[in-house]
């Protein structure tokens, strides 16, 4: 896969006097790069990022959560700007207009804790499950050969479930996006444990609908400056519990 590099940066659109509202489309259940918390609010990396953003450009933030496998259609419709919550750009290329990528991401096995399994190869015979819709499960459409070796692979509508079901003896192993494991294992490391071996690796980037190029743009600017200013960082540092300071590479 193509590393993480940071391209040249967007020239600035002309104004847009008609936008007043920028409406993110993330999956309200996905740790930590978009999630509701026990006071009922959005937060997240993401969210924060997408918050800079408007701040500089003038823009309301408006924090959508969807159904995540009714992106698309939600992206197509105009009802969201943009995906923007952990979004895998490789291999959909054609299918969006991306930003840069700007989070270098891994696809791990979590099993729990006292499990015997330490290997991909140990998961034979073994319930595996994954977030419908997501990176994981394509990435383990690319390996049909060690999904054939499994008992099942089974698909759930969100990680959390998913991480219930794990402790609950259900399933054997989560294929889960790293982040996502490590906000998981950063209050229940005595639950849970990641194999050390990758399933895969890729990068996330923000996805707008095609053709949307001064959209694109002007989030892309705003992502640069806060690069060169250090707020990026800043922002990334406050998710150091889950490596996220460690994941970024916009601009690296």
């Amino acid at each position: 896969l193509a590393g993480c590099g940071g391209g040249s940066e967007a020239e600035a659109p002309a104004d847009d006097a008609a936008k007043t509202t920028f409406t993110v489309g993330f999956d309200a259940e996905y740790p930590p790069y978009g999630y509701r918390t026990e006071d009922g609010d959005y937060a997240g990396f993401d969210l924060d990022l997408a918050a800079e953003v408007c701040a500089r450009q003038g823009w309301e933030l408006v924090k959508q959560p969807i159904d995540w496998n009714a992106k698309d259609m939600e992206l197509n419709s105009g009802a969201i700007d943009c995906i923007w919550n952990g979004f895998t750009m490789n291999g959909r290329e054609d299918s969006y207009l991306f930003s840069e990528p700007y989070v270098d991401n891994s696809i791990v096995y979590v099993v729990r804790a006292d499990d015997a399994i330490q290997t991909e190869a140990d998961l034979a015979g073994k319930y595996v499950i994954t977030q419908a819709g997501s990176s994981a499960l394509a990435a383990l459409q690319d390996k049909a050969d060690v999904v054939a070796t499994f008992a099942a692979l089974d698909e759930i509508a969100d990680y959390n479930t998913a991480f219930m079901n794990l402790e609950a003896g259900t399933n054997d192993a989560i294929a889960v996006d790293i982040g996502v494991a490590q906000f998981q294992l950063a209050t229940k490391a005595d639950k849970f444990r990641m194999l050390e071996e990758p399933l895969s690796t890729e990068q996330y980037a923000i996805g707008f609908k095609l053709g949307n190029q001064e959209l694109r743009d002007a989030v892309q600017t705003s992502l640069n400056e806060m690069v060169e200013d250090g707020t990026f960082a800043e922002i990334a540092a406050n998710y150091a519990d889950y490596n996220l300071d460690k994941m970024v590479c916009l601009g690296k």
